[in-house]
């Protein structure tokens, strides 16, 4: 056994999953190790397999295919399993699995040269005529289905080079915006407009079939009482008529990707329509909150570029609530309850003895609730109603000795979001309570309670949730991540909570579009981070400059060129528009290539560096041949030896590489997706829990990257693009002697993530 946990653990598999892995028989009764080439990417790929598959027989098959480095990769991975579960009792036919899985299938990037300039050229005389307004994604889907196997951001990187290429930069008339046609997107529920439509433009006018201002009583479902007429007059003179909405976020944990949803609703649909939105703090839960709960909630609403019309608490409202609770109890319709906790948890919590018991009895031993006589759990405030989903006499407060915030020692009683929650609305008098659909189930008991008090009763609106795959957002489970050391607090960047989000370098418009993107939906909305990415990519290509990193270097030395040979060279910022601007970088007798741009052995459709065939150095001028390859004692090339020429007097080469000089020294931290699930909290897919689920190859490491200089002076949360590499930011990790540059995209990488620590001379 002792031995089988070892062998788990070579090929990349923590020793939790290790052992886990060694309670499935089939897949550690025999030895999968082999030549094994890549040991992470095999125990990663032999975790998810054994997590997906509960065929024995199958499992054994496949993981023998991975073992022997047959299935290499992800996407091979989801092809063997659909292949093994459409054939349940077959016996496998070995030469049809392979091919449907792509066995034995190795693109180059020759390959992928060769298939985008085919299909450019396909579309050549179209891209001449319409320039940068063609359909781009269209030479995408013909590249890739071309070439199934192959990584989607590699091609998506070599159809912008060679467009750009083609095309050279973009013009004054390739910027000009091209009018918009409307797109029309049918969400379940009510129809939205998508990309053809701004989130102001979804969230302004009759989209929404919202009420106006003032005449709550025309939306369904809202009750009527004999004072709503006048009670809306008063509100109406109170408020002008402006559309009056609030954003109400508890302050016990850090914001996530679902409340930027939440954020833009609120805040836009104010914003969209001239009316305003108050930051409003949940603060009745003393026990858990924090004062950088607070300060960070605020700061994330500002980074999403709003700003509260005022910043409001709960706690601001506490007499006025308790006076309003008396009153609640005066009116006959609360009382004071000695069930324990216990009892009250479900649905079919027993009647309480006490719900008829006298009216002043009820105030009486309210009052001494406030004055702290009883002990915790002794006694609470019970509403008599019952709530949509059939929970009945809901708590409107209970007893806690904990200081507040705020407040302190005041308040040894405090209320809950049922009682509270509406009724801030109406102390505020906004308009539009907007909330997400979970809270449906209490709109009968938010109406309730106002009419039952006699004061304004806005209106409650639900929308969809917005949920990702392959990450968690629960509070409760991202403080198990931190407590765990899976990740380093609430802005790992591995997580997507807003502080992680924006400390990965994620732009705030970037939110904001893939929010846009999503539409308002009544429906839970579930996205794949792809969409967000893409809105990220968006915006980054059109602000992050460029800039040259190698990450496995190798030495060239120009042999040609003087010792102290150094040259400025100038590299456009925006390669499309060099309007925009420019750097220069050092160019000396000694340069770093990456290593898999040099092949000693000449292969078939390789069309950079050998020493067959030249390569030509992107911004530099110069093409360079190949005159001698040096290598160490194990036989591994660890420089070349070479001479220029001009590229403006040499043959033009086949291909342009990125190369650095003087650089900064590096280390790259690479991140993949921290689960391997899509829906690492679902039983069926995860069956032992989320943290049975992380990728133990969610943290990479790379020694000796090389940055060019053009970095040295970027402040934090500067962003640029590394040519051929992916976009990065500087981390606030960062100091004079060391700056930590962060990887936001990568375009070799499926969602991974790199911090860059600099040594700085």
């Amino acid at each position: 056994m002792a031995d089988t946990l070892t062998l788990f653990t070579s090929i990349g598999l923590s020793e939790q999953k290790a052992k886990e892995t060694l309670k499935n028989d089939a897949l550690s009764s025999f030895n999968m190790l082999g030549d094994v080439v890549d040991r992470d990417t095999m125990g990663t790929l032999l975790y998810s397999m054994a997590s997906r598959l509960k065929d024995t027989k199958r499992l054994a098959f496949l993981s023998h295919s991975i073992a022997q480095c047959k299935i290499c990769t992800e996407l091979q991975l989801a092809a063997a399993l659909d292949f093994v579960k459409s054939h349940p009792h077959d016996p496998i036919n070995q030469k049809e699995f392979e091919e449907a899985c792509g066995v034995g299938v190795v693109i180059t990037p020759e390959q992928i040269e060769d298939a985008v300039e085919s299909v450019i050229k396909k579309h050549k005389e179209q891209l001449l005529k319409e320039r940068y307004r063609f359909n781009m994604g269209l030479l995408m889907g013909e590249a890739r289905s071309a070439l199934k196997w192959a990584d989607g951001k590699v091609i998506k990187n070599e159809v912008d080079m060679q467009v750009l290429h083609l095309l050279g930069p973009k013009t004054e008339a390739d910027l000009e915006k091209k009018p918009k046609v409307m797109q029309f997107i049918i969400f379940k529920g009510i129809p939205m407009t998508g990309e053809g439509k701004s989130l102001m433009e979804q969230l302004r006018g009759e989209a929404l079939k919202f009420h106006k201002s003032g005449e709550n009583y025309k939306t369904e479902g809202y009750v009527v009482t004999p004072n709503t007429m006048s009670l809306l007059k008063k509100h109406l003179e109170i408020t002008g008529g402006q559309i009056r909405t609030r954003f109400p976020p508890e302050p016990n944990g850090i914001l996530h990707i679902g409340h930027a949803k939440a954020i833009n609703f609120n805040f836009g649909y104010a914003k969209a329509n001239n009316g305003i939105c108050f930051l409003r703090y949940d603060d009745t839960n003393p026990e858990k909150e924090e004062e950088k709960y607070f300060t960070a909630i605020k700061d994330m609403v500002e980074w999403l570029g709003y700003k509260p019309y005022a910043v409001t608490h709960a706690s601001d409202n506490f007499q006025q609530l308790y006076d309003l609770a008396v009153d609640l109890i005066r009116r006959g319709h609360a009382y004071v309850c000695h069930q324990k906790v216990e009892e009250l948890k479900g649905h079919n919590a027993p009647p309480s003895p006490w719900r008829d018991r006298p009216i002043e009895e009820s105030l009486v031993l309210f009052e001494r609730m406030k004055k702290g006589l009883f002990a915790e759990g002794e006694a609470t405030l019970r509403m008599k109603m019952v709530m949509e989903d059939g929970k009945m006499d809901p708590v409107a407060y209970r007893i806690k000795y904990t200081p507040h915030h705020r407040t302190g020692d005041e308040w040894c009683i405090y209320p809950t979001y049922d009682y509270t929650h509406c009724l801030c609305d109406s102390i505020e008098n906004i308009t539009h309570s907007l909330c997400t659909k979970e809270f449906q189930a209490r709109r009968s008991s938010y109406y309730w309670l106002c009419n039952a008090l006699d004061v304004y009763c806005p209106v409650q609106w639900e929308y969809g949730r917005l949920n990702l795959t392959y990450t968690v957002v629960s509070k409760r489970k991202i403080i198990k991540l931190v407590e765990t050391g899976v990740v380093r607090d609430w802005d790992d960047p591995r997580l997507f909570t807003l502080t992680a989000l924006r400390r990965r370098g994620f732009p705030p418009e970037a939110i904001n579009n893939f929010c846009a993107r999503v539409g308002v939906t009544v429906s839970q909305t579930t996205t794949e981070p792809h969409l967000l990415e893409s809105c990220v990519r968006d915006v980054l290509n059109d602000t992050a400059p460029r800039a040259m990193a190698v990450l496995e270097p190798l030495k060239v030395t120009i042999t040609n060129l003087p010792e102290s040979s150094k040259s400025d060279v100038r590299v456009p910022d925006f390669p499309a528009n060099e309007a925009k601007g420019s750097h220069t970088v050092s160019f000396t007798r000694t340069i770093f290539i990456e290593q898999s741009d040099f092949r000693e052995v000449m292969e078939k459709g390789y069309k950079r560096l050998t020493p067959e065939q030249p390569v030509g150095l992107r911004h530099a001028g110069y093409v360079i041949s190949v005159q001698k390859v040096i290598k160490d004692a194990q036989g591994k090339v660890v420089e070349l030896e070479v001479t220029c020429c001009s590229s403006e007097t040499a043959e033009k080469p086949k291909a342009f590489i990125h190369w650095v000089s003087q650089p900064l020294v590096c280390e790259m931290r690479l991140y993949e997706r921290l689960f391997l699930h899509k829906h690492p909290e679902d039983p069926s897919e995860v069956p032992n829990g989320f943290l049975s689920d992380i990728n133990p190859n969610s943290l990479q490491v790379i020694s000796s990257a090389l940055v060019d200089t053009s970095v040295k002076g970027a402040n934090v949360y500067d962003k640029f693009q590394f040519e051929r590499v992916g976009y990065f930011s500087l981390d606030p990790d960062s100091t004079a002697d060391k700056k930590i540059i962060q990887e936001i995209h990568n375009v070799h990488h499926l969602n991974i993530h790199v911090y860059v620590y600099v040594n700085i001379d």
